[in-house]
C-alpha cells in the first residue's frame, strides 16, 4: 500500500514566517505577505499536483477565507489535486451540504473530500449563530452525518432528532463518487461519533507513543460499530537536504516569534476547550525550551499558532525515517504544510517523497515522476 500525503493551501495567507490564528485566535500579521489569493492558491496546488501530493486541506474558521468557495475556484485551475474541505455541521443544513458537495463532485470530476470539524470553541461558535455546548456540537455532527450519508446513497431521509430534523429529504443527484469524511477530536464523545460515521480519523501530530493510543482508542470502537478506519496525521515539516540546514530553518522561524505574540496566543489557546488543543500545549507549555519532544518532532509552531503545532524536523532521510515510524503505527495518510507553502512543497516532494519511493512506501500517484528520480532541493 502506498502512503497519501496531503498538501495545505493558507486560506489565511502565507509568509516565510509561521502564519498563526485559529482556535479563537486571529491571523497574525505575517499572513499579509503573500495574501490567499486564487492565483497564489493556484500555484501551491498544481506544485502539489506535480509532486504526488493526492489532496490539499484547507481549514475553517473566521480567521481564514471560507473553504467552499476558494477550493471551488483553485479546483478549476488544477487537473486531479484533490480537495479535503474543513466544514462545520452546524453552518449548514445537511441537506444543503450533501448537495453542495454532489455539485462539487460533479463539477470538479470528483475530486471532494471532506473534512468534518465539529468546532472546538464556543465563542467562536456563537459568533457564527451556534449556541450549543461542546458534547451537544458532537450530538449534532451525528445526525448531521447520518442525514448526509443516506441521502448520499440516495434514499428519502426523515429525522426528527435532538438538534435536526428533515423531512422528505432526497437529492436529485447523488455525488459519483461519494466523498470521504476525515474526522479529528481527542475527547471521548468526538471518538464515538468518529467510530460510526468516518472513513478516516485524523489526529495532530502528537509523539508517537500518544499516537499509538489514539489509534487503539479509535480503533477499538470502530470495532465495536462494526466499522474499520484508516488513520491519518497532521503535522508542519522542515526538511532540508542536511540536519543542520533543518534545524537552522526551524531557529530562524523561532526567532521570529516575539514574546508579546506568544504570550497573547498562548493566553488565547489556554482558554480552549478543544481537549486537542489542550494537548498540543502541554506538549510545549508555552516556553522555548525543550521544544523538540521527540526525536526531529519539533514543537515550536504551537507558540503562535492554534491547532496542528509540531513540526517534523530534519534532513530529507531523517524525515522519511519519522514518517516511517508513524505509518507502523498505523498512520497511512499525512496531511502537511510549511512557511512558505510553495516552497516547502518542493522541498518535501523532491526531497522526502524519492526516499520514501526508494524504501517501498510511496509511489507517485499519477505515475509522472519516476520513484527513482533523484531529489532535486529547492533554492531558496
Amino acid at each position: 500500500m502506498s502512503l497519501t500525503f496531503h498538501w495545505f493551501l493558507p486560506t489565511n495567507g502565507d509568509s516565510r514566517h509561521v502564519v498563526g490564528g485559529g482556535h479563537g485566535t486571529p491571523a497574525t500579521a505575517s499572513g499579509r505577505d503573500r495574501p490567499p489569493t486564487v492565483g497564489y492558491l493556484s500555484q501551491i496546488a498544481r506544485a502539489a499536483e506535480d509532486l504526488g501530493f493526492v489532496g490539499a486541506l484547507t481549514p475553517t474558521g473566521a480567521w481564514c477565507e471560507d473553504a467552499w468557495l476558494t477550493t471551488a475556484m483553485v479546483s478549476q485551475n488544477t487537473e486531479r489535486l484533490k480537495f479535503l474541505v474543513a466544514f462545520r455541521p452546524g453552518s449548514v443544513s445537511p441537506t444543503l451540504a450533501a448537495q453542495m458537495a454532489s455539485t462539487f463532485q460533479r463539477q470538479s470530476g470528483g475530486r471532494l473530500l471532506l473534512n468534518v470539524v465539529t468546532g472546538g470553541e464556543s465563542q467562536e461558535q456563537r459568533a457564527y449563530g451556534d449556541f450549543l455546548d461542546k458534547d451537544a456540537r458532537y450530538r449534532r455532527t451525528g445526525e448531521f452525518l447520518q442525514i448526509v450519508r443516506e441521502l448520499w446513497d440516495g434514499k428519502t431521509v426523515d429525522l426528527n432528532g435532538e438538534f435536526l430534523q428533515v423531512e422528505d429529504a432526497k437529492l436529485a443527484r447523488v455525488p459519483d463518487p461519494v466523498p470521504e469524511v476525515y474526522f479529528g477530536g481527542s475527547s471521548p464523545i468526538a471518538g464515538e461519533i468518529a467510530a460510526r460515521h468516518a472513513d478516516v480519523y485524523l489526529t495532530w501530530g502528537e509523539p508517537p507513543a500518544q499516537v499509538a493510543e489514539k489509534i487503539a482508542w479509535v480503533r477499538g470502537l470502530a470495532v465495536e460499530q462494526g466499522r474499520t478506519l484508516r488513520f491519518g496525521i497532521r503535522l508542519h515539516v522542515i526538511t532540508r537536504d542536511t540536519s543542520a540546514q533543518a534545524w537552522a530553518e526551524a531557529n530562524r522561524l523561532l526567532e521570529g516569534f516575539d514574546a508579546e505574540t506568544v504570550r497573547s496566543v498562548q493566553a488565547g489557546l489556554g482558554r480552549s476547550e478543544s481537549e486537542g488543543q489542550q494537548r498540543m500545549l502541554a506538549l510545549h507549555g508555552g516556553g522555548r525550551d525543550g521544544l523538540e519532544i521527540h526525536p526531529n518532532l519539533w514543537a515550536g509552531i504551537g507558540l503562535v499558532r492554534g491547532g496542528a503545532g509540531t513540526a517534523l524536523v530534519g534532513s530529507h532521510d531523517e524525515v522519511a525515517a519519522r514518517i516511517e515510524e508513524y505509518h507502523a503505527l498505523g498512520i497511512d495518510e499525512f496531511v502537511l504544510s510549511g512557511y512558505p507553502h510553495l516552497e516547502e512543497a518542493y522541498w518535501f516532494g523532491e526531497g522526502v517523497l524519492p526516499r520514501l519511493a526508494g524504501r517501498g512506501l510511496w509511489r507517485h500517484p499519477y505515475g509522472e515522476r519516476a520513484a527513482s528520480s533523484a531529489p532535486v532541493p529547492f533554492a531558496s
